[in-house]
């Protein structure tokens, strides 16, 4: 998608404080952090949301989950804790529509959040 942001970051169009990558993923850090750590982890693929996951995107969305694993670990919250978000839509407070997903910590994160 040309005029998406995200894919523009996976292109190398536009650059990033990368964290972490693979073969089917970027993560880096939010430009707008809610936390001391606040990272995105996006697919290289364009997805537009949740809701357009397909069965065959099944194993992507595993992988997507296990970075936060690997994020965690690199960033030093996996004992003190995280949260990991996906928002859907703009009711679900999405406001790329590549779909993408939260890894919050650094501190105590309250519930609920808005």
């Amino acid at each position: 998608m040309s005029d998406c942001l995200f894919c523009k970051i996976v292109s190398g169009e536009i650059s990033c404080d990368k964290l972490y990558e693979n073969d089917k993923l970027v993560a880096f850090r939010d430009i707008e952090p809610k936390a001391p750590t606040h990272i995105l982890v996006i697919p290289k693929k364009h997805i537009r949301s949740i809701n357009e996951l397909e069965i065959s995107d099944q194993n992507l969305a595993g992988e997507i989950l296990l970075a936060a694993k690997e994020i965690a670990s690199i960033e030093n919250i996996e004992s003190s804790g995280y949260r990991t978000i996906f928002n859907t839509n703009s009711d679900g407070g999405q406001t790329v529509y590549h779909i993408h997903m939260h890894v919050m910590g650094g501190r105590q994160l309250h519930w609920p959040p808005g």
